[in-house]
């Protein structure tokens, strides 16, 4: 038996707080993960740390292409990635399951900064014009602890009444659907390693037993990775695109992330007033947009693990964390930072919802981030397997938001 505690700041009715609801033992959710052992641990730690990856590394492949590759490092996006979270869960009291990976909001930001050529930017190169974006971005984490604060002051449940589940479900809906197109591009390079690694998940997630029904997402990265370096290198199929295994081969074991090895904050440029201010106003509304998407993950991620985050740790603090998360890895020359919703879907898929094992893969990610060869082998990932997962991920947050609406027993007639 366990006790299904619903979190009213968000809106649900009394009634369903402390509902006693049964549960099969296979189906019991396992909240602290020591239970199952180091070993088994570590393999849930890097399951989350791969259902990140292909998003987390993807900001900087992307960024790096506006700045002609002057701009984010994936090394240094990867420890930022991880510190970010640690300090996400020092601020949240250990509490809270959420992994901080690079935020695609600031996208559009990012090139908006790196396509200005008037006033002061005429003169400037790529490679100067980074800096002020990352500074904006200091700047609009910042904006995080306004909010934190007013909710700290006039106290959550004031703020949540505008936020009920009305509003917060179909949020939570519009973060898993918003995030579908990138899935079907993603996929759509290569049609049958996308569902060979969807398939995967689905026969480990209804069919595994013991530790593979656990670990469906890690299993079906590893085991779709196989079968393209199979398919595409060994046997050499013209249809299925190749594993760059030389940029693999070439690539060091060991090399300090880019930014951290040259100096302290050595990612922002404050030097120019005029170029400052129109970096901070090109990033700070991005952040009003990010702070709602937050809201919608911390209450995604209570209903997945049938908790109160909202009151406990405190909304307050789950802003502050990933506000400071973020300037600090602009700080150093690292992407804004996000509650990651693929590690919300892993939380929901595999039922073990202890803090531990997404600190553990934050500790791999900035054990990682040293390590350029394991960026290329994460780089060189087909984009199909990235795509099968994500339909897998994406589709339970949205199947997250639909079961708030019913839980809290919403009324579309008014």
């Amino acid at each position: 038996m366990l006790y299904l505690k619903k979190y009213q700041a968000c809106g649900y009715p009394a009634r369903l707080l402390n509902e006693e609801v049964s549960m099969s033992n296979k189906n019991e959710a396992i909240k602290d993960a020591r239970t199952l052992g180091v070993p088994k641990m570590l393999l849930l730690g890097l399951q989350h740390m791969f259902a990140m990856f292909g998003a987390t590394i993807l900001v900087p492949i992307l960024v790096g292409g506006y700045f002609e590759g002057q701009g984010l490092s994936i090394q240094v996006t990867l420890f930022f990635a991880g510190i970010g979270t640690l300090f996400f869960h020092l601020c949240s009291k250990m509490k809270v399951p959420a992994f901080l990976g690079s935020s695609f909001a600031f996208l559009g930001g990012y090139a908006t900064m790196a396509g200005l050529d008037t006033g002061k930017y005429a003169a400037m190169t790529m490679a100067e014009k980074f800096p002020y974006a990352c500074g904006g971005v200091v700047v609009a984490g910042l904006l995080y602890l306004v909010l934190a604060l007013i909710i700290k002051l006039v106290g959550v449940n004031k703020v949540m009444r505008f936020l009920p589940p009305v509003v917060t479900g179909p949020i939570i809906i519009c973060i898993g659907l918003s995030l579908a197109p990138s899935a079907v591009n993603n996929a759509s390079t290569n049609w049958l390693i996308a569902l060979i690694a969807l398939g995967v998940i689905i026969v480990f997630n209804i069919w595994g037993k013991g530790m593979a029904k656990i670990v469906p997402i890690l299993l079906g990265v590893v085991g779709s990775y196989i079968i393209a370096l199979i398919l595409g290198n060994a046997a050499g199929l013209s249809w299925i695109s190749p594993v760059d295994t030389k940029a693999i081969a070439d690539a060091a074991w060991f090399g300090w992330p880019i930014h951290v090895k040259q100096t302290v904050f050595g990612g922002v440029d404050f030097g120019n007033t005029a170029a400052i201010i129109f970096a901070i106003t090109t990033m700070m509304p991005i952040a009003i947009a990010t702070m709602m998407e937050h809201i919608g993950d911390i209450c995604a991620i209570g209903a997945t693990c049938e908790e109160d985050f909202i009151n406990e740790p405190g909304l307050h603090r789950t802003l502050m964390g990933d506000g400071l998360a973020t300037s600090l890895s602009a700080l150093f020359g690292g992407p804004a930072n996000t509650t990651y919703g693929e590690n919300t879907g892993v939380l929901a898929l595999s039922r073990v919802y202890d803090p531990r094992v997404v600190r553990i893969a934050a500790y791999l990610a900035i054990l990682f981030s040293f390590s350029p060869k394991f960026a290329a082998i994460i780089s060189a990932m087909p984009a199909g397997i990235v795509g099968g997962i994500s339909f897998m991920l994406y589709g339970m947050i949205s199947a997250i938001g639909v079961r708030n609406m019913v839980e809290a027993q919403v009324d579309f007639k008014k």
